[in-house]
């Protein structure tokens, strides 16, 4: 398997230093808008969130007037994260404490967790609580908002709440805002959720202050950790066949594998399991207290796995006890999960996460390669693997599957320009550096200064969620494959997209927008090199003299090229080939009255002069493309006709 993404990171250790008061930087700028009532913290996993908040919020507690604080986290295994924690020895005033009883994420605590909550509420000695986001949402639908009065609640994986009438999350958030004085702190990697919709409505996201922290500062400044990969491994037939090709048993692993509605699964989550075992080995004991399985693979290494899959409640509440409690490198080496073990889950040896299967949305997969991404001594490289079925001209559902390989190149894409560093652009060839930033300045011819706080906050805080929701669109999924040209992506779709995301823009804030998130992405991957006393910026196989860099030049260039190219690599011509003629298949614009006019007065005349052959959509005379799109509009009319009667 060849990476399709390969980063490397200094090692600087900044990332993990701390100041007088214990705090890493991340956990600095954060602890600098504690006065705020409202915070949106965006960090990537391991940078230090739920300490952030434990800063946070003890200050709210003992210097604002906050009188209890909430947290909630998605599922209970991320509550150990908010455990009770030192921090007087490191230099703050006060250490994080949450009385057992209101630890409603401890496995012990399973009964009467509502009731607890709203207890809590009521418990005049009591100031902190964890919970799921589960138990928030019901523990809401009993109490009144001015229950809610004097009270911090923190969300953690702020991705999950939704703009959506039917989000509880998001329903509450809204209430809160505007019926009562809660304090809120909202806490994520990933701004972004894979459904279109908006995390909160806009009036109330305007009131959060935003601090970014973003993925290349927190890697770049680890100690030990140097290089990240991406890469995908396509497969033929079920995945369990391929599994061995990608698996590497010297490396911690997490295994995701796909849910059982996916087109990936067998069906049967239990037998996929099992097989996997079977694949690396056998079996050799059960610890019925933990539920680790010692397996033998064939070289006589034992391995110690567990299985998150499993749904029995005893056997699967004595694992997640177990992870919550381990703390040695050699107490786990595989870890085998479905919905679990992705956000929030903090397993800082794990080296490499195998994802199975087209995941449901961005979101999901930045969560998941946060999980091998974390610092830890003897761990140099990270590694994120998706296996992936590969497109096969004879699939009956072959445009799922190429869809399926595009969302997985989308992901990469994104991932490659959220993990990696940026250039700093300035509007002036005088305009000098500002402030610690280590990155270099590059004059652009054309680039409007930023005019607003607004587009200030956007470039300096959402660009990448931004680039995600543009790698979402399906317009421009469909340029991976070429046959768009780039002055209409970056000129025509990027802007409506921008429009559409931030309705409150101006025309000219939009442009401001638009011109750095295509700069920021078409030179993510350059470099600078020397050549006969000239400097060039290298993008792609394009040299451009560092001193005609203009935003003209930029928006003739594809900022997502590297999508066809990572095509190219990773697959072969045939391959790219169906992928191609699949996406030419959905730019088709034709009424059916056409193409069976086309085809019965013109396909037997061009089978008999092609000896028996048919059109192609990448045939150079337009007719003929013509005559091959009238053939696509039929069958796709004709298999519409048969899913109806099946």
């Amino acid at each position: 398997m060849e990476n399709i993404v390969n980063i490397s990171y200094a090692q600087t250790g900044k990332a993990t230093n701390t100041n007088v008061l214990g705090m890493r930087p991340m956990q600095t700028k954060a602890y600098e808008a504690r006065l705020n009532q409202y915070i949106l913290l965006k960090a990537p996993p391991a940078s230090g969130k739920s300490r952030a908040l434990m800063f946070l919020a003890l200050d709210k507690l003992e210097y604002q007037g906050v009188k209890k604080a909430i947290v909630a986290v998605p599922e209970k295994t991320i509550g150990r994260s908010f455990a009770n924690t030192d921090l007087i020895s490191h230099g703050f005033f006060a250490d994080w404490r949450v009385a057992t009883y209101y630890n409603l994420c401890d496995a012990e605590n399973e009964q009467n967790k509502v009731g607890r909550f709203t207890e809590f509420l009521r418990d005049t000695k009591a100031r902190t609580l964890v919970c799921t986001h589960a138990t928030l949402r019901f523990a809401a639908k009993i109490l009144a908002d001015i229950d809610f009065n004097d009270c911090l609640l923190a969300i953690d994986e702020f991705h999950h709440v939704s703009a959506d009438a039917n989000s509880g999350l998001g329903e509450l958030i809204h209430r809160l805002m505007t019926q009562t004085n809660a304090h809120i702190i909202a806490m994520t990697g990933s701004y972004f959720r894979g459904d279109g919709v908006p995390v909160l409505r806009a009036d109330d996201e305007g009131r959060f202050f935003p601090v970014t922290y973003n993925y290349y500062e927190q890697l770049n400044g680890y100690k030990y950790l140097k290089s990240l990969g991406i890469g995908y491994h396509f497969y033929k037939g079920p995945y369990l066949t391929a599994i061995n090709e990608v698996l590497d048993l010297n490396k911690k692993t997490i295994v995701h594998i796909p849910s059982v509605n996916s087109r990936a699964s067998t069906g049967d989550k239990y037998d996929e399991v099992q097989k996997i075992l079977t694949s690396i080995g056998e079996v050799v004991h059960t610890n019925y207290e933990t539920r680790i399985y010692t397996v033998k693979t064939a070289k006589g290494k034992l391995l110690k796995i567990g299985d998150l899959v499993e749904d029995n409640p005893r056997e699967r509440l004595q694992l997640q006890a177990f992870l919550q409690r381990m703390n040695g490198k050699d107490a786990v080496d595989i870890i085998i999960a479905l919905g679990t073990a992705k956000e929030g889950f903090d397993w800082q040896w794990c080296e490499h996460c195998l994802t199975i299967g087209v995941r449901g949305s961005l979101t999901e997969v930045v969560q998941i390669i946060g999980r091998c991404t974390r610092d830890c001594e003897g761990k140099e490289h990270a590694q994120f693997t998706n296996l992936i079925a590969s497109p096969d001209a004879a699939q009956e559902n072959v445009e799922v599957a190429v869809n399926d390989m595009l969302k997985a190149i989308t992901v990469s894409l994104l991932m490659e320009q959220v993990m990696a560093p940026s250039w700093k652009f300035k509007t002036k060839r005088d305009e000098e550096d500002n402030g610690d930033d280590d990155r270099p300045m590059v004059f652009v011819e054309g680039l409007k200064p930023l005019s607003s706080e607004r587009t200030r906050n956007i470039v300096e805080g959402d660009l990448n969620d931004l680039k995600a929701t543009i790698l979402q669109d399906d317009m421009i999924a469909r340029s991976m494959g070429g046959g768009i040209a780039p002055e209409v992506i970056n000129n025509v779709l990027i802007p409506k997209i921008i429009q559409e995301k931030y309705p409150d823009l101006t025309p000219d804030e939009v442009e401001e927008v638009r011109q750095r998130v295509v700069l920021d992405s078409v030179t993510k991957d350059a470099r600078i090199e020397q050549n006969a006393g000239n400097t060039f910026m290298v993008i792609g196989k394009r040299f451009i003299n560092i001193d005609t860099l203009s935003i003209n030049l930029i928006d003739s260039i594809n900022p997502f090229q590297r999508g066809y190219e990572i095509l190219s690599k990773s697959v072969t011509a045939p391959v790219l080939k169906v992928i191609q003629n699949v996406i030419e298949e959905n730019k088709i614009d034709m009424s059916l009255e056409e193409a069976i006019t086309l085809f019965k007065k013109y396909i037997p005349q061009y089978r008999q002069e092609h000896n028996g052959s048919l059109p192609e959509l990448s045939d150079s005379n337009p007719f003929n493309r013509r005559l091959a799109q009238a053939i696509v509009t039929i069958r796709r009319e004709k298999q519409k006709h048969m899913d109806k009667n099946r």
